[in-house]
């Protein structure tokens, strides 16, 4: 039995940010061989390149929108078609661990702009495939890749994994032995 969680795909699976880098994460790296990660980077989905121009969310009259300021290109319909066709396609999963900060999977940190084409901060929001997966999946655990480094919140995390993940093979919630028993072994190499 493996949980199966999706994660962005920047985060030790494929250098794909925008600068053609990716994002180290001991912890993600560690839980490979216990996890069943589906990765997906919704940026390259959506047709963009590596390395591409940033992206950015900035405030618009009737909402947020995802823009590509050096390109002049607005992204809103394109991420939000992808985002709704992704996450239909989904095999029945137990969590997501999503990358920080990200316009497009950011979870409520990622930074708004008052336009496309000025420097102003005017506040923090959840990135456009972070608010899609917050509002279809309320009852899934979801973190980003920082918040995983607090000992707390990842066996919080891993108990929330493993206990969906027993029920959805075994149909059975499993005992806090065996949850522990999982936790003890995915996190053994401390």
């Amino acid at each position: 039995m493996k949980p199966r969680v999706v994660v962005s795909k920047c985060i030790e699976f494929e250098n794909c940010r925008w600068d053609g880098l990716g994002v180290s994460s001991e912890i993600v790296r560690k839980l490979k061989e216990h996890i069943e990660f589906l990765p997906f980077c919704p940026e390259v989905e959506i047709g963009l390149g590596v390395p591409r121009n940033p992206i950015r969310i900035v405030v618009a009259e009737g909402g947020h929108r995802l823009v590509q300021p050096a390109a002049e290109r607005d992204l809103t319909d394109d991420m939000s078609s992808f985002v709704e066709r992704f996450l239909e396609s989904l095999p029945e999963i137990d969590g997501f661990i999503l990358k920080s900060r990200s316009p497009s999977c950011g979870l409520e940190e990622t930074k708004l702009y008052a336009s496309a084409d000025k420097p102003d901060v005017v506040g923090k929001v959840a990135g456009f495939f972070g608010r899609a997966v917050r509002e279809r999946f309320p009852e899934l655990p979801i973190e980003n890749e920082e918040h995983l480094d607090d000992l707390s919140i990842r066996k919080h995390f891993l108990e929330k994994i493993i206990s969906r993940a027993l029920r959805r093979e075994t149909g059975e919630e499993g005992s806090r032995k065996d949850i522990d028993d999982y936790i003890y072994k995915m996190e053994s190499w401390k």
